[in-house]
Order: structure tokens, then C-alpha cells, then sequence
């Protein structure tokens, strides 16, 4: 009985050790309540930039639909009949609105304005760049452009519920966005190995982050940029399902405490 006993003992201290273990290894944001007992200053690190290849939708405006014809000299073809741009707007002014691909050595051209560098741009910084340009050839004294972007998304694949293809819709993404729309980690998935592939400037880096550290709202990686690829990694044994698995650990080894405790009170109570 005492063998028994002991037995029981040391398997209901080894659960409640793996389930302790457990929880360190799958908990998110740990240290938060230490990092941000006083409010931080967030990073200002979201800004997209225009890149080759992008796709950007430009909107000019102005108070005098005349002025904006010159643009409308742009014909798509290819579509079985050519088709020319058109004007949308209100009473209160006439805009005229364009989708234009950002070319390899980061150029946008524009119909009446040509050939503007805009790689590494904001699409803020590219719409007042378009504005200087416009009023530099004389064509529009006070002209609004408005830039964004229409083509830009995010990739997540591995160890997640839904692996697919994001589309932004704003310049303020986080990888946690990401994961979120895509049903969070899976039971295989390894909260501590989250890959993230980013171009930049021709080249491609790769940056490990880390969700149970708090540390990773500081991450360069943490708010997303077009094209970025996301990459969780799977546990080696597929066949261990991260959650369901430490949830049964820590449901027996309560379980098994219990009986423990049973088993030792009616040994006591027969010895008695």
C-alpha cells in the first residue's frame, strides 16, 4: 500500500509540473503586467512605403472639373473595346480617379505629369509629391491628391487555423491582426517560433518573434508591410495537441491528487 501510494504521489507531482511548464510555454504577453504597469509610448513604426510592383490608387480634386480633362487622356485597352477614365464627383467639385502599378525602379507615371520617383514614399508623402509636381507645370493651382494603396496584403501559412492571403485595410496592421484573422495558432502551432520574411530595398530579411514574450510590441516586425510573409512553426509531434493535450495534464493531475488523497486517507483510516 505505501508502494501505491508513493506512486501515486510522485505521478500527480510530475503533472503539475508539466502543466506549470505548460503554461510558461504557451501563455501570450508575459511580463505585460511588470512592462506596463505605467503606459509606454508606442513606436511609431507602421507607416507603409511604396515599393516596386505596388499598386496605388490615385484621387486628384479640385473646384474646377475643367482643369482635371487633361488627365482623362488615359485609355486602357485589352478589354475588348478601348475604355476611357471618367470623372466621379459632387457638386462641390469633380475628382478624377486612377490605379496605377509602381514600376521596378520605383516610378510612378501619371498622364500630363510623367515619370515621379516615389519608392520609399508614404502614400502620404507621394500624394504631395504628385500635388508639387502638378502645381510645378502650371496645370492646377490648388490641387487635393489622395494615395493609397490597392493592392497591398500579407501572406500566413504553418501551424494556423486558416492559412491564406490577407488583404490590408489600413497601414496600420499587426502581425496580431494576422493571426487573429486566421483563427489564431492551431493546437500544433509553437507560440515561441513565428517567422517573418520581409522585403526591403531588393533584399529579404527574417525576423523570429516571439508571443509570449511582451517584448514583441517592440519588434520591427510587429506592425506588418506589404508582401510580408508570416510563417508559424508546427510542434515536431503533430500528433500532441498543444492545448488539449496540456488541459488533459492539468485536469489529471488534479484528478490524480484527489485520488491520492483518498487513497491515503483510507490507508489511514484501516491502519487506525
Amino acid at each position: 500500500m505505501k508502494k501505491i501510494l508513493f506512486v501515486s504521489f510522485a505521478l500527480a507531482l510530475i503533472l503539475v509540473q508539466s502543466s506549470c511548464v505548460s503554461t510558461k510555454k504557451i501563455k501570450y504577453f508575459q511580463g505585460a503586467e511588470e512592462a506596463y504597469a505605467q503606459a509606454q509610448v508606442i513606436q511609431q513604426m507602421y507607416e507603409m512605403r511604396i515599393k516596386p510592383a505596388d499598386q496605388i490608387y490615385v484621387r486628384i480634386h479640385c473646384d474646377e472639373p475643367e482643369l482635371l480633362e487633361i488627365f482623362t487622356n488615359d485609355i486602357g485597352l485589352g478589354m475588348g473595346r478601348s475604355q476611357t477614365s471618367s470623372f466621379s464627383g459632387s457638386n462641390s467639385g469633380m475628382s478624377n480617379m486612377y490605379g496605377y502599378t509602381i514600376t521596378n525602379d520605383g516610378n510612378v507615371i501619371l498622364p500630363a505629369l510623367g515619370t515621379i520617383y516615389v519608392a520609399g514614399l508614404t502614400t502620404e508623402e507621394c500624394a504631395r509629391a504628385i500635388e508639387r509636381r502638378i502645381i510645378e507645370r502650371n496645370l492646377i493651382q490648388k490641387p487635393e491628391v489622395t494615395v493609397k494603396f490597392l493592392n497591398a496584403r500579407v501572406t500566413i501559412i504553418g501551424a494556423v487555423k486558416t492559412p491564406h492571403v490577407i488583404n490590408l485595410t489600413s497601414e496600420r496592421n499587426t502581425v496580431l491582426d494576422a493571426l487573429a484573422q486566421s483563427g489564431d495558432l492551431d493546437d500544433t502551432g509553437l507560440p515561441k517560433r513565428i517567422k517573418l520574411f520581409r522585403e526591403n530595398n531588393g533584399e529579404r530579411m527574417m525576423y523570429d518573434l516571439d508571443l509570449t514574450d511582451v517584448s514583441i510590441f517592440e519588434s520591427p516586425a510587429y506592425y506588418l508591410q506589404q508582401n510580408d510573409l508570416i510563417y508559424v512553426e508546427f510542434n515536431k509531434s503533430k500528433n500532441i495537441k498543444k492545448s488539449s493535450f496540456y488541459t488533459f495534464l492539468g485536469a489529471g493531475s488534479s484528478i490524480l491528487a484527489l485520488v491520492s488523497s483518498i487513497v491515503a486517507l483510507v490507508y489511514t483510516l484501516k491502519k487506525d
